[in-house]
């Protein structure tokens, strides 16, 4: 097919050609326009070169598994090495790809942690690298800068790691119920576990002899029984009970007679009628009248018994403190002897903790300290201190005993119940201490999670001693520093799904 076409059509039709060749000439300089080629400078000194999750590139990786760092044909190549000695800064100086004798740069790495100052590095030559006078402590989570001189010129990198750390707004962690609180003094009470039983106040308890033989006529209350003193807890019929009574009426009869002899002898002799010789004798015989009498009255006020009764062989046995009626063994008809245990009552309004100490713990313990008691059966505790420690081991368990007391006012202790004991050692004021809720375990760190903005981040620790709400802080915070505490473990849990890994 023949076109004709004539020069005007020609001329616009070049003219189309032309700007089409101009566009396709334009989209490839732009294209090629955006790529940079690696570890070219930004025309300010500095390699951009970000490590963290969000970076655009990442440095190459050097002859030493480290970040490698080039300008002008001089490069660095950081790492950080820690097989068999603690974490350490080393540098591999090269110039043109080659190693250079690292005793011909001088090189300092300054460290920007979160919350922290920034920590600068300086090193000195070792084999073939230069080696950092510092530990490079964890986490290995900062921004470095790298300022080096390699013979009269300059030159300086900077990159960033990130690693233990996660991003929550205040609203995660008001929905998560994350306790923030900050670290500072505490006092740390370091505390020793015990077990023990509950046991009568033995101060407290009265072991009740009827102190007369005789027949049991009632008894007035039983086991359980609450009884205040003077309460009539059992009657007996005692013979000896009345022939001390008989002996107490026959002595205050010949009281009164040898009173009325006494009397009428001093009057005859003051008016000296009879002679002083019969007045004498008269008040010698009233005196051993009174001696006899005032005798048997305290022998039956020792035993109980009252001084005048209708009846002469009724002898009543009563409570001797407030209390409750623990044990009873006596029936109506029984005949007891002088002796015979028939009552205990106890006063419960306090108890005795019984502590068991083992032989090892003996020199811990001491009189006064503080301990809380805390029921194995139930949620309850009481607090005390120890009044007692018993100087012996017992031949069969090799332990000891000491005593606290507790005070039962609503009878919640019950002898016989075992318990728990917490002593108090030892206690100290620390400078920096935080909850022992904020405690977690990240990777082999024993750590807390700090917060800095809406970044929290582990922050390994070396801890001392600790109780059960606050754990010393001997190296790896500083008092004033804000931490998650309850529910912490939530924080570790993004940590874990954002696969937090450690860069070197």
């Amino acid at each position: 097919m023949k076109f004709n076409l004539n020069k005007k059509q020609t001329i616009y039709i070049a003219i189309v050609l032309a700007i089409g060749i101009v566009l396709a000439i334009l989209i490839l300089i732009s294209q090629g326009g955006t790529k940079q080629l690696p570890h070219e400078g930004d025309g300010s000194g500095h390699a951009n070169h970000s490590h963290d999750s969000h970076s655009e590139a990442e440095p190459q990786t050097g002859q030493h598994g480290g970040k490698l760092f080039t300008q002008n044909g001089y490069g660095v190549e950081i790492t950080i090495f820690e097989e068999g000695v603690k974490p350490e800064f080393r540098v591999y100086p090269y110039k043109n790809g080659k190693p250079l004798d690292p005793a011909t740069s001088k090189v300092t790495i300054t460290l920007e942690r979160l919350g922290r100052k920034p920590q600068k590095i300086t090193f000195i030559k070792e084999n073939d690298y230069l080696k950092g006078n510092a530990v490079v402590e964890e986490p290995h989570s900062f921004k470095v800068t790298v300022d080096a001189q390699f013979g009269d010129k300059p030159y300086s990198f900077s990159y960033q790691q990130i690693e233990a750390r996660v991003s929550m707004t205040d609203q995660q962690v008001e929905q998560g119920g994350i306790e923030m609180l900050t670290s500072g003094p505490a006092r740390i009470k370091s505390t020793l576990q015990l077990i023990g039983h509950i046991s009568f106040n033995e101060d407290r308890v009265v072991y009740v002899v009827p102190r007369l033989a005789g027949v049991v006529e009632s008894v007035g209350a039983n086991a359980g029984d609450q009884v205040r003193k003077g309460h009539i807890l059992a009657v007996i019929s005692s013979q000896a009970l009345a022939d001390l009574r008989s002996e107490l009426l026959a002595a205050q009869k010949r009281l009164s007679l040898a009173s009325t002899i006494f009397e009428r002898e001093k009057k005859l002799w003051e008016e000296k009628i009879s002679a002083e010789q019969d007045y004498l004798q008269a008040r010698n015989v009233m005196q051993e009248a009174e001696i006899i009498t005032q005798k048997v009255k305290q022998k039956l006020a020792s035993l109980g018994g009252s001084l005048t009764a209708s009846n002469l062989t009724r002898y009543e046995i009563r409570a001797p403190i407030d209390g409750i009626v623990m044990q009873k063994q006596i029936s109506v008809g029984q005949v007891l002897k002088e002796d015979a245990n028939i009552f205990v009552v106890a006063d419960l309004s306090t108890v005795w903790a019984v502590l068991t100490i083992y032989a090892k713990d003996l020199n811990t313990v001491k009189i006064g300290q503080k301990a809380t008691v805390k029921s194995t059966s139930f949620e309850f505790q009481s607090s005390g201190s120890v009044e007692h420690l018993g100087a012996l081991l017992g031949e069969q368990t090799r332990t000891a005993e000491a005593h606290i007391i507790l005070p039962n006012p609503k009878g919640i202790w019950r002898p016989g119940m075992s318990v728990n004991i917490e002593l108090v050692a030892d206690e100290i004021e620390v400078p920096v201490a935080v909850s022992a809720d904020a405690i977690q375990t990240v990777r082999d760190w024993t750590a807390v999670f700090v917060r800095y903005g809406s970044f929290f981040e582990a922050r390994p620790l070396e801890l001392g001693r600790s109780d059960s709400k606050f754990i010393e802080v001997v190296k790896g915070m500083s008092a004033g520093e804000l931490y998650a505490a309850k529910n912490s473990f939530l924080i570790k849990a993004d940590l874990g799904k954002a696969g937090a890994t450690h860069d070197h």
